[in-house]
């Protein structure tokens, strides 16, 4: 019983914060997605199955009646939905595959593409984020295709998140697949766990930013916010 007791105050309290005030203060605990290292032996199949009667048991446990033509079909669609589209970006099989193009046209200037709008969702209370991005690159002597910037932020926004890890990886994952330091990342989102609960502020935005290479120049960087404000 005390070491039930001593694991319960553990998890309750973590780096000072109760498990409450970091979900509300939007706390984020590691630069990386925290995964399992068994995380993907279970098939998606098995997975949506187990969800599904997990999530069935949630519905039943808030006194819905899952008789009713139009929730009984609910706990495997949010079972699916939860696998194969709003967190599919947490299995690395489906991180996009990314070819890099001779830069033939010798263009070596800055390369924007803004307003990329992406839905992800809130780690602390899984709901949703909806934001847009702006990323930008400078080509050394390859690029790559505009649509594949467009499925990299998708990749990472398809998973439960904050929007500081968001940006960071965004901006990472473009320099691995560029084989560049110049990058820029500029993301404006709306958190709906801050305008649906909480403090229920509907109006506030949350900006952050990734800069490295080049972009770390107030000139390069003052180039790219001009790009789309």
């Amino acid at each position: 019983m005390k070491q039930k007791e001593t694991l319960l105050s553990t998890l309750s309290q973590i780096n000072g914060f109760s498990i409450e005030e970091m979900g509300d203060e939007h706390i984020g605990t590691s630069a990386d997605t925290p995964l399992r290292e068994d995380a993907f032996e279970l098939d998606d199949e098995l997975k949506i199955e187990l969800i599904e009667k997990h999530f069935k048991e949630i519905m039943q446990i808030m006194g819905l009646d899952l008789s009713d033509d139009s929730l009984k079909g609910t706990p495997h669609r949010v079972a699916k939905m939860y696998i194969k589209e709003v967190f599919s970006g947490l299995n690395p099989a489906n991180k996009p595959k990314i070819a890099l193009f001779d830069n033939k046209y010798k263009y070596n200037e800055m390369l924007v593409e803004k307003d990329i709008t992406f839905y992800s969702n809130c780690e602390h209370h899984f709901v949703p984020i909806i934001g847009r991005a702006h990323v930008a690159y400078i080509a050394n002597g390859q690029v790559i295709g505009l649509s594949k910037i467009n499925r990299l932020v998708q990749y990472y926004a398809k998973r439960p998140q904050v929007q500081e890890r968001l940006t960071n990886q965004i901006g990472e994952g473009l320099k691995e697949a560029l084989q560049s330091e110049d990058v820029a990342v500029w993301i404006d989102a709306k958190h709906l766990c801050v305008s649906m609960r909480g403090v229920q502020d509907v109006n506030s935005a949350t900006v952050t930013s990734f800069y490295s290479g080049k972009f770390k120049e107030e000139q390069t960087r003052n180039e790219f916010l001009r790009s789309f404000s």
